[in-house]
């Protein structure tokens, strides 16, 4: 976090509270100027990625300095003011990996001085494969005395928790005794001599993430819901967390597109090779797949979809190690032809997916992004879920993202490095058994829902759901789950929990300003104008910094101005890379400014006149 000697960090601690699958974390760090003049400290840290940035303070000298969320063109205007009145100002903007993005300020401290920097962000806990996991990346930079150094985390679960385990770079056998661990909380406490000696850690300290791995215990087989039923003011609100268990796996008709052009040369096709040999063998004998490449052409394994048995997986293999980049890039014809194989092979009671991987933009056939996706959607026409997979940083992932989301499913970028082949075959493992198709989830006595309709839950997620309740009136509230499985229609009335716990209401906040921000992206003219807007309310409401929204980091008169940006996804800019353009925009501004007071001082002179011999200089400004 810190990466000056001559600043002392003498307390460092990170508080997470999980309330029903919703954690709010804050990290406190204290830091003095043990030197005899002013020195600028700058505060740094690494969050989650789906969180949402909600509070920030410094505390110097007796005086509280708080950082206010307001709408991006609103923060823009104040970054420029500070530039045009001469003073520095930074935009903070950075993308760090697929799980986390950065967070950083300075202030200017007074000799033999202390400040306090505290961040609040937070985030909906998200079930994969059976689990939650709260990561935590714990990171002061140097070592601190152990009663100084402190990360905890409480997970408050009325149902209870089935299991808790921690992971993690933090977590190494040179660690083992600093993490405490209960049915309900976890303690990080180490000494400072663990500090120096853990495989991650140094002379600079500690370097890595805590991931607390969790599971609730399930009292219904079809999930919990609960509603806040508010004494003071209307309305109550409610959240749905949907996790059916036992239930019989569906059969699935799966089809892998894979791009072979010349882009995915070298270590990529390498990856992917190895990735698909993987994820061939967890096919289960019932499934039934199929398997093509592409790039300006379409090289076809099998011409439709085939079962997955020992002897056409063992084929599929062979034809996956023989994966060879070539080409260009047609990306409408493959999609297209995926799409022609799963609909040729529709059965009942059993899920159809397109999974496509691609690492370049379309250079071949139709390369109109807008245009393809219109050919996409038509031809699937919401009857199975479309998942683009971006390989690396060159990809338009915009664009996936997009015909991911008109098609029901979701886009995920694959980074290139040493475990992208574990990416891929992790993200097959979360679709690999789905379990419900078609789930309608209907509310009585409710408005204002989140998404209730889901073309696939799968084994070991969770889809939720949250509302507010009409007229604060739970005795009307109802709700039922209508879904297809392999042998049944299913409904189900559930069980309502009146609760008094506010969290609910920024539970179903977070959900809506996430689900809104995805619309956004699927939409254009004045409905996109219309969600953006009703977006950025919610979150200027609720405090969160989202790509509608920055948090203007107040300081101490005459410090620099810094505006706290939700970077999009994107490649990411070193730190060194962020200064000069940060730098390169004030330059710029002044040299406008400069510029045009010039001439503009130049025409007043030339229309200047003279009385009673005397110049009379006239400038307005």
């Amino acid at each position: 976090m810190f990466t000056q000697d001559d600043w002392d960090i003498y307390s460092f601690h990170i508080n997470s509270t999980v309330t029903g699958r919703y954690a709010t974390t804050v990290i406190k760090s204290r830091v003095a100027n043990r030197m005899n003049e002013s020195k600028e400290i700058e505060f740094h840290v690494r969050i989650p990625k789906n969180a949402f940035i909600s509070k920030f303070r410094m505390f110097i000298d007796g005086q509280v300095y708080d950082g206010t969320v307001k709408a991006k063109e609103q923060a823009q205007r104040q970054y420029t003011e500070a530039v045009s009145r001469g003073e520095s100002a930074g935009l903070v903007r950075y993308t760090y990996r697929l799980t986390l993005e950065e967070f950083k300020t300075s202030v200017t401290v007074a000799a033999h001085k202390k400040v306090t920097f505290e961040l609040t962000y937070e985030e909906l806990m998200t079930r994969t494969l059976g689990k939650y996991e709260l990561l935590i990346h714990a990171r002061p930079m140097q070592p601190l005395f152990l009663s100084l150094y402190q990360v905890d985390v409480h997970i408050h679960e009325k149902a209870g928790i089935s299991f808790i385990d921690v992971k993690g770079g933090l977590s190494t056998k040179a660690l083992a005794n600093a993490i405490t661990k209960t049915h309900a909380w976890v303690h990080f406490y180490p000494t400072e001599d663990q500090q120096k000696t853990c495989d991650s850690c140094g002379e600079q300290g500690l370097n890595g993430d805590l991931v607390i791995v969790y599971d609730v215990n399930r009292i219904s087989s079809l999930g919990d819901l609960k509603v806040l039923h508010n004494l003071i003011r209307s309305p109550g609100y409610f959240v749905h967390h949907f996790a059916p268990s036992e239930l019989p796996r569906m059969p699935k008709n799966v089809v892998f597109v894979i791009d072979q052009s010349g882009s995915m040369h070298g270590k990529k096709i390498q990856q992917t090779r190895i990735a698909l040999i993987h994820i061939l063998n967890d096919l289960a004998e019932d499934d039934h797949f199929g398997l093509m490449t592409f790039d300006d052409n379409i090289f076809h394994w099998k011409r439709e979809l085939v079962q997955a048995t020992e002897e056409n997986v063992k084929s599929a293999k062979s034809f996956a190690r023989k994966i060879q980049d070539r080409g260009s890039t047609d990306i409408n014809k493959a999609v297209l032809e995926g799409t022609k194989m799963l609909n040729a092979h529709h059965k009942e009671s059993s899920a159809s997916i397109l999974i496509l991987l691609t690492d370049g933009d379309p250079t071949s056939g139709v390369t109109n992004p807008e245009r393809i996706q219109s050919n996409v959607r038509k031809a699937i026409a919401d009857k199975f879920p479309l998942y683009c997979l971006g390989f690396g940083f060159d990809v338009n992932f915009n664009f996936l993202e997009k015909m991911s989301l008109q098609n029901n499913g979701v886009a995920r970028r694959i980074y290139e490095d040493s475990d992208a082949d574990l990416q891929l075959k992790g993200f097959y493992e979360e679709v690999a058994n789905p379990l419900l198709l078609d789930v309608a989830m209907t509310y009585s006595g409710a408005s204002n829902l989140t998404q209730t309709n889901f073309s696939m839950y799968y084994n070991g997620s969770e889809i939720v759901v949250a509302g507010q309740v009409t007229d604060n009136n739970s005795e009307n509230f109802d709700s039922q789950v209508i879904a297809i499985s392999v042998r049944i229609h299913l409904l189900h009335v559930e069980f309502t929990e009146v609760v008094s716990d506010d969290q609910i209401q920024r539970v179903w906040a977070y959900l809506t300003v996430k689900q809104l921000l995805q619309k956004e992206v699927v939409l254009s003219g004045p409905e996109k104008e219309a969600v953006q807007k009703e977006a950025l309310e919610l979150s200027l409401k609720y405090s969160f910094v989202t790509p509608l929204t920055s948090m203007v980091v107040t300081k101490p008169p005459g410090e620099e101005t810094d505006v706290l940006d939700k970077p999009k996804e994107g490649k990411p800019q070193s730190s060194r890379e962020m200064d000069l353009n940060t730098h390169l925009v004030a330059s710029l501004y002044r040299l406008v400014l400069i510029v045009v007071f010039s001439l503009f001082t130049h025409t007043r002179l030339m229309t200047s006149h003279v009385t009673k011999g005397t110049a009379s200089l006239k400038v307005h400004l």
